[in-house]
């Protein structure tokens, strides 16, 4: 106990973001990126955990400490030209890096604010609703998410922190400050197995947000939006506040993956999108192990195989949206281009559970 006593403060540095001449203060004990999201920076970024590579950029100058091997991300020129990850990139002297800021990114500040829970409900046999009541306001776009953690960690040695998209659009709620997340149970995970089985409304929560890239881009051509599992909570979330934007004029068609038809649930809240749509509105879930005697008569399989098929002169002509598990989304995002979709109009939200070492869990 007396050695943490003595444990030395974080150090404090300079960063600088070139070439937007943007500079901030980073700490030691917190990553790049985390530094750049607290301060308002629009920092690219996806995973925010080493996976994805989305915030790598070049160290033009300073030291840092990298947390784990950027190799397999990077390519042999990125590494001979001193790039990192962000992400993984702890700050041991000033530092500046090169990248370009995300130039549409959602302007809003972070906030920590307390939690309560007023609803659990559960959709699916491991997919739950989680309402929650915020003490403080937590104005977001569409699309991001939240970290959640629990106050109460006694049996852990540090909290458990945990990232969920928001399923429903800012302000959509009966109240300004009242916000649903649609959370998977991960086989052993410490927080989801306490809150499938032991929360109970009126307990407390910490969130910190909102971070994320992922929302609707400006524009008129269609859309074509993929989920999986809980990644239908931004995609959802996403039309929602097209539709209060008065934004629903494109033309969408919404891909829905799932297990079997006991896996599908949110039909009730797409078809009221749909019924509103301005546009051309086509939902088509896609069942991988529906059992082949039921009296299913939609689609089967996997949804790459129904994205390549689809393939036509419009597709080359839209956006995409795509958020789930990292092996749909990968494979999605290649059967779009395939397709004809331009890689520079393909958008999503990678969902990891720990088994990935990230917080934003499927």
């Amino acid at each position: 106990m007396m050695f943490g006593l003595f444990r030395k403060a974080p150090s404090r540095y300079s960063f600088r973001v070139d070439p937007a001449g943007a500079e901030v203060q980073a700490s030691s004990d917190e990553s790049l990126l985390q530094a750049a999201l607290n301060q308002g920076l629009a920092f690219p970024h996806n995973c925010r955990a080493g996976g994805c590579g989305a915030c790598k950029c070049r160290l033009v100058s300073g030291k840092v400490k990298e947390l784990t091997d950027k190799s397999y991300l990077l390519s042999a020129g990125e590494l001979q030209a001193n790039y990192i990850l962000a992400c993984q990139s702890h700050p041991r002297s000033d530092v500046t890096v090169e990248v370009t800021l995300e130039p549409d990114s959602p302007d809003h500040a972070v906030v920590s604010t307390e939690a309560t829970i007023v609803g659990l409900k559960p959709l699916t046999a491991d997919i739950l609703e989680v309402e929650l009541q915020l003490a403080t306001s937590m104005p977001f776009t569409a699309g991001q998410y939240v970290e959640v953690s629990r106050f109460d960690t006694h049996d852990t040695p540090q909290p458990v922190v945990r990232s969920y998209s928001f399923a429903s659009a800012p302000g959509a709620e009966s109240g300004s400050d009242l916000v649903r997340l649609f959370i998977k149970k991960v086989a052993g995970g410490h927080f989801t197995e306490w809150l499938f089985h032991a929360a109970d409304v009126g307990e407390k929560l910490a969130l910190k947000g909102p971070y994320g890239n992922f929302h609707l881009r400006p524009g008129t051509q269609p859309i074509i939006a993929v989920s999986g599992g809980s990644g239908l909570a931004p995609v959802k979330a996403i039309l929602e506040q097209a539709l209060r934007d008065k934004k629903s004029g494109r033309d969408v068609v919404l891909y829905f993956g799932a297990r079997t038809q006991h896996d599908l649930y949110g039909l009730q809240a797409i078809a009221e999108i749909q019924r509103h749509w301005i546009g051309r509105f086509e939902f088509i879930p896609v069942l991988s192990d529906e059992p082949a005697d039921s009296d299913w008569t939609g689609r089967r399989g996997l949804i790459p195989g129904h994205l390549t098929n689809a393939s036509n002169a419009a597709f080359s002509q839209s956006q995409a949206y795509l958020c789930g598990p990292p092996p749909m989304v990968d494979a999605c995002v290649a059967a779009l281009v395939q397709a004809g979709v331009d890689q520079n109009a393909v958008f999503f939200d990678k969902f990891l559970d720990t088994s990935h070492k990230i917080s934003h869990e499927i």
